[in-house]
């Protein structure tokens, strides 16, 4: 690919990152969130994605952004109300704005009838709101360069006729408190489209500044690199605020300049200032060498006003390196080995990645088989080959760890979509609602998160147009007009688990059964627990909606998000209280690439179990097995029960039971909490084994969630525990042996 294009393909894919974080914000003010930084975070956004695409010329994208980024400008400075009106234009906005986008990209184009219309709104809107500040006073802004570049022209003093050259005095007072800015720019700065104009704007918000431009490294222009950076800018700034309050305009460009903050002296504490013709007498006639009492005098009248100013530029300087280590911290935060500022990052293509993960997978194998092959030579357990292996077995295992970090990832890029969607649902239906999220930062692979999109939107738009109530039901139920909806992500068991939890009315039970009978997909006289009543929600054509909308009502939806989770490894699992509310569990695999399994043998065929899912092995006795029915078992463990699960049974490899003595159980829990004993004839031991589709390369299997390959290379069978569970009252085997009675 081009260098050109590679940059441009990076600059769409920061173009996503930054929509998300623009939605997101401004989501945060509609809520009433009146931070002021949410507001900056919003405007850079707009700021960042403007200065991209005027660098690739992508001219409608630019005019588009410049309005909206004029408009958050306003908003910012405070002459822009942050009301409801103006935000939901901005959404709007937002939205056109990703619009301009994807046509830069070459998809659908841009509505330019919307897009202008969002113009002119924004730019009225900009108008209405600052014409209340447009009779005040303009900011005070002086550029004034202290040297000019040879074979430029100038405005330099120049010498007079007896060789004295006229000093350039400042004849405004100094500042009575403020701050002196020394402002160097960096090349990236300007690379990034940033520019130091809107950096004063920023101080002037501040306060009046003065602003002195140095032009003495600008070279003749036969030699000018036009990227390089030669001026440099000191900014004395009038201002009662806080030296934090001064490093935060300079944010958007932190890392790209040199940037240095003095506390300013106070006039009550400087020197007095001397009068312009006194000093350029003095500078023209001589003067007799001073007494040492007119030399002390000086001293005496010098020193206090040099002490004051070096106490407040200490004090300065040792506020500047608590926040912000440089000059001597920096050394010894390189010798302590701490981190002197955010951690770099690489932009990586996800196809490298994947390769890489392939071959690790490959790694596996690879290891597993020699270890098979040392094993059958009989090698000691202390010779040097074994020892070798194992350091061999453990290296791989950081390997795999190591590389599997890499594709992880935190749900927050498909949390951060969900306010939005709220939103938009909540205003269609007339329904007031709060979403509440929790475990953004919850990592998992990045092929599970691009996946994970579909089922979640599913499972809120359900719980916002299904689940709750509208306000007059809620405050009839004795509710809060207000519903709630949690959406919270955690690690439990290796595995990443999605609940999706509001506080409505539950599931209609009786209603469901009935629409399951009026659709003939249940049987009139079937007898239901509550939870398969529940699980009926997933059948295919299955809906509750009396009427067809734009949100729900066609029939589809509840069975493409099981089978979207089917497809991932995962499992749903559904709770509800009637009047009380619905929790949505979805469980899912954190990685779709190795995991640790326990390999068993069950008559002539070779199968692993994830460890994640399995408690304990035992071996039972006769007596800890109990018939239940004509031909389910269960087994006694410490006081409680499981289901006895003969796993070749049940996956058809033979007709008849096989004796629990004479095998090992291993005792296991499914997704919903439940435990289960699977009966199997062997275990060889636990390996860390690398998943190979099955659907992909064969067929769908019941019973079977993968494949592997083994050391020898075998092909060995992934169990899939819930389905062997949901499936053991299915097998015609029956248990031929004697029971304790």
């Amino acid at each position: 690919m081009d260098p050109m294009e590679q940059i441009k393909a990076t600059f769409f894919q920061e173009c996503q990152e930054l929509l998300a974080d623009l939605e997101a914000g401004l989501m945060a003010l509609e809520t009433g969130d009146n931070d002021p930084e949410i507001v900056n975070a919003v405007f850079r956004a707009v700021h960042s994605i403007k200065g991209g695409a005027g660098a690739f010329g992508l001219e409608e994208l630019v005019s588009f952004a410049h309005v909206f980024e004029t408009a958050l400008d306003e908003m910012r400075a405070g002459r822009l109300a942050m009301s409801t009106p103006a935000v939901k234009l901005m959404l709007r906005a937002s939205d056109m704005l990703s619009d301009h986008v994807s046509a830069a990209q070459g998809q659908t184009p841009a509505d330019e009838q919307r897009s202008s219309a969002l113009m002119a709104e924004l730019a009225a809107l900009t108008q209405d709101g600052s014409a209340s500040a447009a009779a005040e006073p303009p900011p005070a802004f002086i550029a004034v360069p202290s040297a000019a570049s040879p074979g430029l022209d100038s405005d330099e003093p120049v010498p007079d006729e007896i060789g004295f050259v006229p000093l350039r005095v400042n004849l405004d007072p100094p500042p009575a408190s403020g701050w002196r800015i020394c402002f160097t720019p960096a090349s990236d700065l300007y690379a990034k489209a940033n520019d130091v104009t809107p950096l004063v704007r920023e101080l002037e918000r501040l306060g009046p500044c003065a602003v002195h431009l140095n032009a003495e490294g600008l070279p003749d222009l036969d030699v000018m690199d036009p990227e390089a950076a030669y001026l440099n800018w000191t900014i004395d700034l009038s201002a009662d605020c806080s030296r934090d309050a001064v490093q935060a305009a300079f944010e958007f460009v932190d890392g790209d300049c040199d940037l240095t903050i003095e506390a300013l002296v106070p006039v009550s504490q400087a020197p007095p200032a001397m009068d312009l013709e006194s000093v350029l007498a003095q500078a023209r006639m001589p003067s007799p060498p001073p007494s040492d009492g007119e030399i002390q005098a000086i001293i005496d009248q010098v020193v206090p006003s040099v002490q004051v100013h070096m106490d407040q530029t200490k004090a300065g300087a040792s506020s500047v390196s608590s926040d912000h280590p440089q000059g001597d911290a920096a050394p010894d935060a390189a010798r302590s080995g701490q981190p002197s500022g955010p951690q770099a990052t690489i932009r990586v293509d996800l196809d490298r990645v994947d390769r890489l993960i392939d071959l690790v997978g490959e790694l596996v194998i690879n290891q597993a088989m020699l270890a098979q092959r040392v094993a059958e030579s009989g090698f000691a357990r202390s010779s040097t080959v074994m020892v070798g292996l194992d350091d061999l077995e453990q290296l791989t295992r950081e390997i795999q760890d190591s590389v599997m970090a890499i594709r992880a990832q935190p749900v927050k890029s498909v949390f951060q979509r969900i306010p939005r969607l709220v939103r938009e649902i909540a205003l269609s239906t007339g329904k007031r609602v709060r979403l509440v999220t929790e475990g953004e930062g919850t990592e998992v692979d990045k092929t599970v998160i691009e996946r994970l999109s579909d089922p979640i939107t599913h499972m809120i738009r359900n719980a916002v147009d299904h689940g709750l109530e509208t306000p007059a039901e809620r405050v009839a139920a004795g509710k809060p007009e207000e519903g709630v909806i949690r959406l919270a992500a955690l690690h439990r068991s290796g595995r990443i688990v999605i609940e999706v939890s509001d506080d409505g009315k539950g599931i209609n039970r009786p209603r469901v059964r009935q629409i399951a009978i009026d659709k003939g997909l249940i049987d009139p006289d079937a007898q239901l627990t509550d939870d398969e009543i529940d699980n009926l929600l997933f059948l295919p054509g299955f809906s509750t909606a009396s009427t067809i909308s734009n949100i729900s009502g066609r029939g589809v939806g509840m069975d493409v998000v099981k089978r979207s989770l089917q497809a991932l490894g995962g499992r749903i699992a559904i709770a509800s209280t009637p009047g009380q509310g619905s929790t949505f569990t979805m469980s899912l695999p954190l990685t779709l690439a190795v995991l640790d399994g326990m390999v068993v043998t069950v008559g002539d065929q070779t199968l692993v179990a994830p460890l994640t899912s399995i408690i304990e092995t035992l071996q039972p006795k006769p007596s800890d097995v109990r018939l239940l029915g004509p031909q389910s078992r269960v087994l006694a463990v410490r006081d409680t029960y499981a289901p006895l699960i003969d796993v070749g049974a049940v996956l058809g490899w033979r007709e008849q039971a096989a004796n629990p003595a004479e095998g090992v159980c291993i005792l296991v829990e499914n997704e919903a909490g439940g435990r289960a004993a699977l009966l199997v004839d062997t275990i060889q031991g636990q390996r860390q084994v690398v998943i190979k589709s099955l659907e992909a390369n064969f067929q769908d299997v019941p019973g079977i969630a993968a494949a592997t390959i083994l050391g020898d290379g075998r092909v060995a069978l992934i169990i899939d525990v819930d389905a062997v569970i949901a499936l053991r009252g299915k097998s015609p085997a029956s248990p031929t042996f004697a029971l304790a009675s």
